[in-house]
């Protein structure tokens, strides 16, 4: 009978490497699962949770490990440090046993080569055992900007950027919901099924299915074990696709016929929303930067079957002349900071800086003003990102109005009834995490005279 695998010590070894090489967490967490896909469900998800928690609660752990020991976090050795966040968050998060979560952790310091330590590691985890009824943050009302940073695990220029864009409500609406666990929202694919026959396809596989929260194509689906497992994934009927990103395509008015080009696509959920929509006799070019993200592309349009998609790969900073003029609609969802899904890629938050925003921004205008050529007259162009950030969004939108001859539409006419209201005399919409129900998401429209 083989050895049943230690998954505190999986769990261990993904923060380890993710510290060691600065790499995202679901890429190693990826990884991971693949060599852990025989491991059983609740094992596997065990795994899951430890990673995710200690990755979105980091600062939070830090914060409170920092109070109940001699060595601050930051100072302790890499290994020690990752032992500890991961117990830590067993004890304040998980249904686990303190003692089980003490133990294990004295166990696997020992048996990775910190013998001497695990005093230290048993001595930290007992007087967090026996405080965490009296944990302490700082003071809501005289240091809101710190309260707000540990309690929700977000480092604090993050925290001061959205107050000073959103207010301190929606702001700390946001924060709240980027620690809430996020649903698998998929798009039904509709010339091919209808919702309504996706949801019983669904449910005689054993899937738990709700509706969308705006959309009629959009459904949550979860009580499955892999994607690959269900018959409707397999046979191209659904994507997997927040329902925010749904909205550059609801609103962009593709239609039968049309040429499209996705500037930026994989993993390719608009460009197989906007293929559904152009139809056999349209066209999509789906373009990306490299080899790795068009493979992608490929990789989902094997199982899709779209033939009225091209993949290519290519850099959308660059022009291409040969496609002067001729796009009905161009979708440009840029390079972002993701800030608007920060609760489901939860390391994003770390690995940002000020500067980068402003590198961000240079980078979506060297696109943007390469974009706009391509629309043809009476096309249309949806600039769209994933971040909260207004600097990458509201004050692009006035640099395309300032250095195109593009002109803005609003989307208000192509949303749904509960969004209406939203977009304001310059017809964008903003959805904010937390209050809309769904991931941050920006898009705008403008056509060319």
């Amino acid at each position: 009978m083989a050895d049943r695998i230690n998954m505190r010590e999986e769990a261990l070894n993904v923060l380890m490497n993710m510290e060691k090489t600065g790499r995202l967490s679901h890429l190693v967490m990826g990884e991971a699962l693949m060599r852990l896909q025989f491991a059983p469900k609740n094992e596997r998800a065990f795994f899951t949770m430890l990673c995710e928690g200690v990755t979105e609660q980091r600062i939070y752990l830090d914060y409170v490990l920092d109070a109940f020991s001699k060595t601050k976090m930051k100072k302790c050795k890499p290994l020690i440090r990752n032992l500890l966040r991961l117990s830590a968050y067993q004890i304040l998060f998980m249904n686990v046993r303190d003692a089980a979560a003490c133990s294990e952790a004295v166990n696997l310091a020992k048996k990775r080569g910190f013998r001497s330590l695990s005093g230290f590691v048993n001595g930290v985890l007992r007087t967090l055992i026996r405080e965490k009824e009296h944990l302490q943050l700082p003071d809501r009302d005289s240091q809101l900007p710190e309260y707000l940073s540990i309690r929700y695990s977000m480092p604090q220029w993050l925290v001061h950027l959205l107050a000073d864009q959103y207010g301190e409500e929606k702001t700390e609406a946001m924060l709240s919901s980027f620690l809430t666990a996020k649903p698998t929202t998929i798009r039904a694919c509709q010339d091919r099924i209808t919702p309504d026959a996706l949801k019983k396809s669904l449910a005689e596989s054993g899937v738990i299915v709700h509706n969308g929260r705006y959309l009629p194509y959009a459904l949550q689906i979860s009580g499955y074990n892999y994607l690959n497992k269900i018959p409707a994934f397999r046979e191209g009927l659904f994507v997997v696709q927040d329902e925010s990103s749904m909205f550059p395509v609801e609103v962009s008015g593709i239609k039968e016929g049309d040429r499209v080009l996705d500037l930026c696509a994989a993993p390719g959920g608009k460009t197989f929303h906007a293929a559904a929509r152009a139809g056999v006799k349209g066209q999509v070019i789906a373009r990306d930067l490299t080899e790795y993200k068009t493979e992608i592309l490929q990789e989902n349009n094997d199982r899709l079957k779209y033939s009225q998609i091209i993949i290519e790969q290519w850099d959308a900073t660059e022009y291409d002349a040969s496609l002067e003029k001729t796009m009905d609609v161009v979708l440009a969802d840029l390079p972002c900071s993701g800030l608007g899904i920060m609760g489901r890629k939860n390391d994003i938050k770390y690995h940002l800086t000020a500067d980068q925003l402003d590198e961000l921004v240079k980078l979506q205008r060297k696109i943007l003003a390469t974009a706009w050529r391509y629309v043809k007259p009476g096309g249309t162009l949806i600039f769209s990102t994933c971040t909260l950030n207004q600097q990458e969004n509201v004050e692009n939108v006035r640099w395309i109005e300032e250095n195109t001859p593009l002109q803005p539409v609003s989307v208000e006419e192509c949303l749904p009834k509960d969004l209406r209201g939203r977009t304001g005399k310059e017809g964008y919409l903003q959805l904010l995490p937390g209050i809309d129900g769904c991931d941050g998401f920006f898009v705008a429209k403008f056509t060319r005279k």
